[in-house]
């Protein structure tokens, strides 16, 4: 295998420059990635080849990927929809937060609850014994024929 023609080399460098482009604009083939095995596959190259005849534009790549990154633009869109998605986890885990903690007031304002109500049947159901038995317990008229019981 002879080496390239500057030609041919030309056409290469031009496809992997033109791979790189697409790929930092966010333009992902399906299944890649804005990374160096993409870069090479995108431009018709092989990996071996970009870090050994194309290491300049490899490094090139490497740098103007991490410069937007530095300044908040994502090329990759996955890596975009990974924060959306982060973010989206810790607005729902404070949301489950704030539910339970929602959910433990109302469990002990319901044992509260029940617990005074079965303070007054205890309390309704003394009070009606006394009244039976005849002790000093008056009933209150309630315009029923029949007294509740």
């Amino acid at each position: 295998m002879g080496r390239l023609s500057e030609q041919t080399r030309a056409q290469k460098e031009a496809a992997i420059r033109a791979a790189m482009d697409r790929l930092l604009r966010g333009e992902i083939p399906p299944g890649g990635k804005c990374d160096v095995k993409t870069l090479a596959a995108s431009g018709g190259v092989t990996r071996a080849a970009l870090y050994s005849t194309y290491l300049h534009l490899k490094e090139e790549f490497e740098q103007r990927r991490e410069r937007l990154r530095t300044v908040g633009v994502i090329s990759d869109p996955r890596e975009y929809q990974i924060e959306r998605l982060k973010a989206q986890v810790e607005h729902l885990e404070n949301r489950v937060t704030v539910e339970e903690q929602r959910n433990a007031e109302l469990a002990a304002f319901r044992v509260q609850a029940v617990s005074r109500l079965a303070a007054q049947y205890d309390e309704i159901t003394r009070l009606r014994a006394a009244l039976a038995s005849g002790g000093t317990v008056r009933g209150i008229p309630t315009g029923r024929k029949h007294p509740v019981t």
